[in-house]
């Protein structure tokens, strides 16, 4: 069934064998159950780690199992603590990484066991792999994190804000993807059915339980603690891990990947620790790198693995990075990520326009009034949803709460190739607001699709403006000839993001809203990494 799916895989080297439901002891003896997978052939075949806290089942059996046992590796697929039949109770990172040393003191005392280790997973199966590098065993060679997570504050909270609608899909996967298709097929219904409810509440504190089926502690802890300094969160990003890590590491992820920024934030810490590391970066979202994006993601991982595990390099790639280029549709070898490019400001005026003319003041250039008893809606982007992705803005476009500033008709190509990010001058009449930006390309038929984006948080004084620097994501972009460059300010992305209440409350307990009125200023600028002629920057096929 899984090479019907895909049809790209490599051809099977060996016959799989399968010991399920073996027992591990964790450091405090709670049992951590754990399926081993096997090569049936003679001979010495490394060993893969992979530990889930969504069950041993679909998908990860055929994908992870299988696959991988199938191309010459013994694989450890585990259930994380309180997961998937295992003891204890689950948590969002405290376990993990003495967990993950107990699982290769049990692989020590296993006769097939040859002391080459690597790790492989996603999303929360790449926290497990950070957890075990931050102390890593002699065994462990190699590391392949595929839409990886290492800082758990990041993915439910950006600059104050909640991540709303990705923090009731993550309850919802936590809480039942371990227990089986079914459960979590019915959870994911659930939560479709109660979303709109779950969003708009008053309060908000709470208001998840029908959604989700049930309280969530470890939900509502993140939930409710927006600060990244909290004592809360202490001990729960791994970013410090990469920059001292040694241990050969592939990374993957997608241009919509709710993940996105931790990657290149992982790639450029491991580069400058001068860790031997490579990076993918494919047109995908969270889930479709691991359904469409398959093919490519395993062939990734198998060519990194067989490399530093197997001696055998024949399935690396010249350079270090290969990033999907969206406009054009094509796969980009490049020696570094981000390329070496030159910054490029666009200027919005009272027209509408985007210009490269820097203003001569900082004169009140356009407003509108968010309202957040009628959000502006949140469309595409990095979700945990199947809305996630480009879409057409043409329906967000249209409300009198979007400004969008468009730039002329390219007469030559241009590629975005690194970060963007916006400069924003508002000023308002609360005091208090969010602000959504996003970067969008105009074909020549004008339909306007997103390409990246991000919120920051504006707090005023009277009438001054305030100015804020909003990161956007990175992206690999071409801008064909007759395309247009936009840019699109809201005050905000519902139920992508908890609603602002305008009144300086936190969203969670805002029982009473209050409209805002954004102005934007002449000296906002769009900034982007941008080349006129982007063919010069890395190798296309």
């Amino acid at each position: 069934m899984t090479r019907a799916t895909w049809r790209r895989l490599p051809a099977r080297l060996h016959e799989a064998g399968w010991e399920p439901g073996l027992v591990v002891p964790a450091a405090d003896d709670s049992p951590l159950l754990t399926d081993h997978y096997f090569p049936r052939a003679e001979g010495d075949f490394p060993t893969l780690l992979v530990r889930s806290p969504y069950g041993r089942g679909l998908p990860w059996s055929p994908m992870y199992g299988l696959l991988f046992a199938e191309q010459g590796f013994h694989v450890v697929l585990q259930s994380c603590r309180g997961t998937g039949g295992s003891g204890g109770a689950f948590d969002l990172w405290r376990n993990e990484a003495a967990d993950g040393q107990a699982t290769v003191a049990w692989l020590r005392e296993q006769p097939w066991f040859d002391g080459t280790l690597g790790t492989v997973g996603p999303s929360y199966l790449g926290y497990t792999q950070w957890a075990l590098a931050l102390d890593p065993p002699p065994e462990l060679k190699a590391m392949v994190v595929q839409l990886g997570l290492h800082d758990p504050h990041a993915l439910f909270h950006t600059h104050g804000a909640l991540r709303l609608e990705n923090a009731l899909a993550v309850g919802a996967g936590m809480t039942y993807q371990h227990q089986g298709t079914g459960p979590f097929l019915r959870a994911t219904l659930r939560l479709r059915r109660h979303l709109r409810a779950a969003t708009t509440a008053r309060p908000l504190r709470g208001s998840y339980v029908p959604a989700l089926g049930g309280e969530v502690p470890w939900l509502d802890g993140v939930m409710t603690h927006p600060d990244a300094e909290d004592p809360y969160w202490r001990g729960a990003s791994l970013a410090q891990v990469a920059e001292r890590l040694g241990v050969p590491t592939s990374l993957i992820t997608g241009w919509h990947d709710v993940l996105a920024d931790q990657t290149f934030e992982q790639y450029d810490r491991l580069r400058r620790a001068d860790c031997e590391t490579a990076l993918l970066v494919g047109p995908w979202t969270h889930t479709s790198a691991l359904q469409q994006g398959w093919p490519e993601v395993f062939a990734e991982s198998l060519a990194w693995l067989r490399a530093h595990l197997c001696a055998d390099p024949s399935g690396l790639r010249p350079t270090p990075v290969r990033v999907h280029v969206g406009g054009e549709n094509a796969w980009r070898d490049l020696d570094d990520w981000p390329p070496a490019a030159a910054g490029d400001r666009w200027f919005p005026t009272p027209q509408g326009h985007l210009t490269r003319q820097d203003p001569t003041d900082s004169a009140p250039l356009a407003s509108f009034r968010y309202d957040p008893d009628d959000p502006t809606p949140s469309l595409g982007g990095p979700l945990l949803s199947g809305t996630a992705g480009s879409r057409d803005n043409a329906a967000l476009e249209a409300r009198d709460d979007v400004l969008t500033f468009t730039g002329p008709p390219l007469t030559e190509p241009l590629d975005a190739l690194g970060p963007v990010s916006a400069r924003l001058s508002i000023s308002t009449d609360t005091g208090h607001t969010d602000v959504f930006t996003r970067l969008c390309d105009v074909d020549a038929q004008g339909r306007s699709v997103n390409v990246c984006d991000g919120l920051g948080r504006i707090r005023t004084t009277g009438h001054t403006p305030a100015q804020v620097t909003v990161p956007m994501g990175s992206t690999a972009h071409r801008f064909a000839v007759g395309h247009r460059v936009r840019w699109q300010i809201s005050g905000g992305a519902h139920p992508r993001y908890a609603r602002n209440p305008g009144t300086g409350q936190s969203p969670l307990d805002a029982t009473a809203f209050a409209p805002v009125r954004l102005t934007l200023h002449t000296d906002s600028a769009l900034m982007l990494a941008m080349q006129a002629d982007g063919r010069k920057a890395g190798r296309i096929h």
